[in-house]
């Protein structure tokens, strides 16, 4: 389990980058209220872990993003609403964080920027000039180069937030992502990503995609 305190003082450092000398509220009822969302029961793989572990992976990657504190709000952001029935989570994520942000004292700009980014997680496939969006992407998409217990463990606790969806539609939605992303010219954008992941992350999705290729049925299940 990811330290809460910890995770507190690392949301308001972020925070408080981000909207600079003008400063603004006390950063802990919106760091409280994210994590409280966090932590909501239906969450077995988009949990505070999952958060903890894309914070790590920003830290790693930030000498290549213009405004890592943008892209740390943005991670705190964005699985903030997850219901695993429904479509429009990275939606309402951004939306989200349009209303928060600015009540916390962020500017404009940034806002939109940090709402950007959390829509940009519905394909993860930034673009060539997005250094931000390449970092949250890639952030985001690391656990895909897990070892292999850690993979298995992220594809158990995927399947079980989907618990109510019939075996076969899971597999054949499931299925239809893998090859989505391996359809991509590259899953990480960063140097680090390329070099560190990229391999491992294909290896992966190659070899759970063996073991689901023969479903009958088609259920578009968000990754």
């Amino acid at each position: 389990m990811a330290d809460l305190d910890t995770l507190r003082t690392r949301f308001a450092r972020a925070l408080e980058a981000a909207r600079g000398p003008a400063g603004g509220p006390d950063p802990t009822p919106y760091a409280d209220n994210l994590l409280t969302r966090w932590r909501e029961p239906q969450r077995r793989y988009h949990t505070v872990a999952h958060l903890a572990a894309v914070l790590d992976r920003v830290d790693v990657l930030e000498e290549y993003a213009r405004d890592p504190d943008v892209v740390r709000l943005a991670a705190w952001f964005h699985d903030a609403v997850y219901l695993p029935d429904r479509s429009e989570n990275e939606e309402r994520s951004a939306r989200l964080a349009e209303r928060a942000l600015p009540e916390a004292g962020v500017p404009a700009a940034k806002t939109a920027e940090v709402a950007r980014l959390v829509r940009l997680t519905i394909g993860h496939d930034p673009a060539d000039d997005d250094p931000d969006g390449q970092v949250l992407c890639d952030a985001d998409l690391a656990v895909l180069a897990s070892p292999p217990s850690a993979y298995a463990a992220y594809t158990a606790a995927v399947r079980e937030e989907y618990h109510f969806v019939p075996n076969d539609a899971f597999r054949a939605g499931r299925a239809a992502i893998l090859r989505r992303l391996l359809a991509l010219p590259r899953l990480f954008r960063t140097p680090y990503g390329a070099a560190e992941w990229e391999a491992t992350a294909r290896y992966n999705l190659r070899s759970e995609l063996e073991l689901l290729e023969d479903s009958p049925s088609d259920a578009p299940l968000a990754p």
